[in-house]
């Protein structure tokens, strides 16, 4: 084994990492954010509780799963500083810290219990995370296969965007009306605003920029299963294009967008069959859907050809073209019956995780998109000089 300086560096993807996956942790844990009571019990009560009387091999699976990235990121981000049983030590300890306070704040939310078995398995869960990456992080990180392929693949400082794009296969596993349609927060909060309060932010906007009427004029434009294909192949389009921009271009680059579209389809089957009370798999597999499915791959494919600045700006205006049909075009019917046998309960974690990541990852993207074009503008006005 190797030990120059310029082989042990830390993994700036691996520090991100860690950190959204614990921001998803605390949302997970705390999700609806809402009710928060006091019922006069110290938040570290929990620990001398007993066992519960119903114990279930399910919660405690998901408890040790949930935690085991966890820690095998926290030994991922530390390296080279802390590496062997320090670093397996530090991510059991991180673990059980994040652990101890999710459920000590969960004492103050109506919908959550805290509980020290809880707290248990998912230290558990860091220590064996952290456990089986500690012997391989020198040879992800270091001499390995994967560290190879990083640098022979990938461009340098590309650690946020591919970041981004792991997460898009996650991003759509939520049912949405139209595939692939994320990105609905904003007509989500529009209609849980009273009558009064949309009437008062419209006074403020000229007629002509009213929405009310938007969705029916939009709806009499296409039939829905040509709305369904353009949503979806916009919204395949600028993930594919995205994931292609820190691709070098020696890189399998055709197969790396084909292997990203067939794991989101994968995520995508795989959710729906877990989470629908019926077990199917492929509700969301309508004619307009498939349509879009080929029309964005084709045209995802035929962008590679194109200057990564060029693919970038037209990723972007399809985002935005995407997010301007996602929130304006109307709701099908049947999506109330999708919804209905998509299970709550069991899920709950999982499904407000799934919720969140559909709202927030196309608005991300868009900021990543900003602050690259702001730094891209500022090199060359600097060059210019």
């Amino acid at each position: 084994m190797s030990d120059k300086p310029w082989q042990r560096r830390p993994s700036a993807l691996a520090r991100q990492a860690l950190g959204l996956y614990a921001a998803l942790i605390v949302y997970g844990s705390w999700y609806p954010f809402s009710g928060w009571r006091s019922l006069g019990l110290g938040p570290f009560d929990y620990l001398n509780d007993p066992l519960p009387r119903y114990l279930t091999a399910f919660d405690v699976v998901t408890n040790v799963l949930g935690y085991m990235p966890f820690g095998a990121l926290v030994v991922l981000a530390i390296y080279p500083r802390r590496r062997g049983a320090s670093a397996i030590a530090l991510g059991f300890a991180l673990g059980a810290l994040l652990s101890s306070v999710m459920e000590a704040v969960q004492t103050y939310l109506p919908t959550r219990v805290a509980s020290n078995l809880d707290l248990t398995a998912n230290a558990l869960g860091a220590l064996l995370g952290a456990a089986l990456m500690a012997p391989a992080t020198g040879a992800l990180l270091d001499r390995g296969a994967l560290r190879r392929l990083r640098f022979l693949w990938l461009e340098r400082d590309a650690a946020a965007l591919v970041a981004l794009t792991g997460l898009w296969p996650f991003a759509t596993m939520f049912p949405a009306p139209l595939l692939f349609g994320i990105g609905d927060w904003p007509r989500v909060l529009w209609l849980n605003f009273d009558a009064t309060m949309q009437d008062a932010l419209l006074a403020w906007t000229p007629a002509s920029w009213h929405v009310a009427a938007w969705p029916g004029l939009l709806a009499t434009w296409m039939p829905d299963d040509v709305w369904e294909a353009v949503v979806t192949a916009l919204n395949l389009f600028a993930a594919a294009a995205l994931a292609s921009l820190p691709i070098r271009p020696r890189a399998p680059r055709v197969r790396l967008m084909l292997g990203l579209i067939a794991l989101t389809l994968f995520v995508k089957a795989g959710a729906t069959f877990l989470q629908s009370q019926s077990g199917l798999a492929f509700d969301w597999a309508t004619p307009g859907a498939l349509a879009g499915l080929v029309a964005g791959t084709v045209a995802a494919l035929l962008a590679l050809v194109l200057p990564p600045t060029l693919r970038a700006t037209l990723a972007a205006c399809a985002l935005v073209l995407a997010l301007v049909c996602v929130n304006l075009l109307p709701v099908n019917p049947y999506f109330d019956v999708v919804l209905a046998d998509w299970r709550q309960g069991r899920y709950l974690h999982f499904n407000g995780l799934a919720r969140w990541l559909a709202w927030t990852w196309p608005y991300a993207m868009l900021v990543w998109l900003a602050f690259s074009a702001e730094r891209a503008w500022l090199t060359r006005r600097r060059a210019g000089r």
